[in-house]
């Protein structure tokens, strides 16, 4: 059965992701960067900071304290998975160095990437949060046992999520392929237990791949569904077609670990991990479920109200959704075989 242009008309919203999408280099670039300050003695103290890089480029991300702690030069710095990690010591601090100093970083105004801020006393003072791009300084003020919330663990993978354009692009690329509704809700529920199972190997460490390999997998998964969408509108068939929640699990173990960067780079180990986890992917589900229902309401509005779109128009998204993905697996291709890879 050929589709009605109505049917694939380019939603509103999906367009306008993939406007706003088509940033060079940027299709996951949403990993949080991390501060961490644990104190070591009296008066010692160390202080870390991971920023994520895009192969060799860093993204402008500048640390400062109040105290004056981090003007000085790093005592280390170096370039590890897909960070670059600077480390400061800090001797003779005095007492209470850091209780109502402010923490600013500079440049985070201009991004989308989030902060994850720790802070660990020897007398058991510890305060987790999150700098975002809209309010880029904190003024720290320790209480006892605080911890980040649950919420914001959720609102971390629901920023995540939506914020991350290349898993959008796939999610959109199934809810343009599949049109039957039990056939859909069986392609998402693949794709959820996929991601939802790398996630929680990756953020554990058990599974890992280079940062550049992975997001070029991605890239390619996404450039993948392009031609099977063409391929179903004129009335083809193919295993895609016929069975894409097995397409939607296979590649979905690649998006989980994409995921699993918005939690690796927090610092979170062992039992430590397990409830930011639960909760970082009850918020990937809610922005994934929420894209969805926005998509579906967007069609369902335009059948509704019978408008036909012409037919270069009704076959931008799947065209968009092919060339995003072959540009962002040329540019990650080029940083994991290019010079200097």
């Amino acid at each position: 059965m050929r589709w009605r242009p109505i049917l694939l008309a380019p939603l509103l919203a999906a367009l306008l992701t993939l406007l706003w999408a088509a940033q060079p280099a940027s299709a996951h670039e949403v990993r949080p960067a991390f501060l961490e300050i644990d104190q070591t003695g009296p008066a010692a103290y160390s202080v870390t900071w991971k920023q994520p890089t895009m192969g060799d480029v860093g993204i402008h991300l500048v640390p400062h304290l109040s105290n004056g702690w981090l003007e000085r030069p790093p005592s280390d710095q170096y370039a590890a998975a897909g960070f670059l990690i600077k480390t400061w010591k800090i001797a003779g601090a005095g007492p209470a160095p850091l209780d109502g100093q402010t923490v600013r970083i500079e440049g985070l105004e201009d991004t989308i990437t989030d902060v994850f801020v720790r802070l660990n006393l020897s007398n058991s003072q510890k305060l987790d949060t999150v700098i975002r791009p809209e309010a880029p300084s904190l003024k720290i003020g320790f209480v006892d046992g605080s911890a980040m919330s649950a919420a914001g663990f959720v609102l971390l993978g629901i920023q995540h999520i939506l914020t991350g354009p290349d898993h959008l692009l796939f999610v959109l690329g199934l809810l343009l392929l599949v049109r039957d509704r039990w056939m859909l809700l069986k392609t998402v529920s693949a794709f959820t237990l996929a991601h939802s199972l790398t996630l929680a190997a990756a953020s554990f460490g058990l599974i890992s791949l280079p940062l550049p390999l992975l997001n070029a997998l991605i890239a390619l998964s996404i450039l993948f569904l392009a031609p099977e969408i063409l391929r179903a509108q004129q009335g083809g068939t193919s295993l895609t077609i016929r069975q894409p929640w097995i397409v939607a699990f296979a590649f979905g173990l690649l998006h989980g670990m994409g995921f699993a960067s918005g939690l690796t780079s927090l610092g979170l180990t062992g039992t430590a991990l397990l409830t930011p986890l639960v909760l970082f992917n009850v918020g990937v589900e809610i922005g994934q479920l929420a894209f969805i229902a926005l998509v579906l309401g967007m069609r369902r509005s335009f059948r509704l109200m019978a408008i036909g779109w012409p037919k270069p128009v009704a076959l931008g998204p799947t065209y968009a959704i092919g060339i995003l993905g072959a540009m962002w697996a040329f540019q990650y291709g080029v940083l994991l075989f290019g010079p200097g890879a």
